[in-house]
């Protein structure tokens, strides 16, 4: 996995404007279980594109690891909200499952 990251962060350092590259790398940390690191990555790809749907349900998922779980519902609730503008049927089921899963 380290691999990975590592190939990432360079691609990201040489084009620092790549959405896909900082995404990439921020799911690469994700899939690592680094996850405060993964969230500063998706914060700053989705302050580039608010519409981002994955990636706002990646926060959502990250926020839920650490702990946050007001944060990760206002998250997965936006990403709900998004998964219904831009019709993606799937993803809006699988945000409807977990907010309702969340503790209150």
């Amino acid at each position: 996995m380290s691999e990975l990251i590592a190939k990432w962060e360079r691609a990201l350092a040489a084009r620092p404007e790549n959405e896909l590259a900082r995404f990439s790398l921020a799911k690469a940390l994700f899939d690592a279980g680094r996850h405060a690191e993964a969230l500063d990555h998706l914060r700053q790809a989705l302050e580039r594109r608010p519409d981002w749907m994955i990636v706002q349900i990646l926060i959502g998922k990250c926020e839920l690891a650490l702990g946050n779980t007001e944060r990760a519902r206002q998250a997965f609730e936006r990403a709900r909200v998004l998964a219904v503008e831009q019709n993606h049927e799937g993803p809006r089921e699988e945000m409807d499952q977990i907010l309702a899963e969340l503790p209150r």
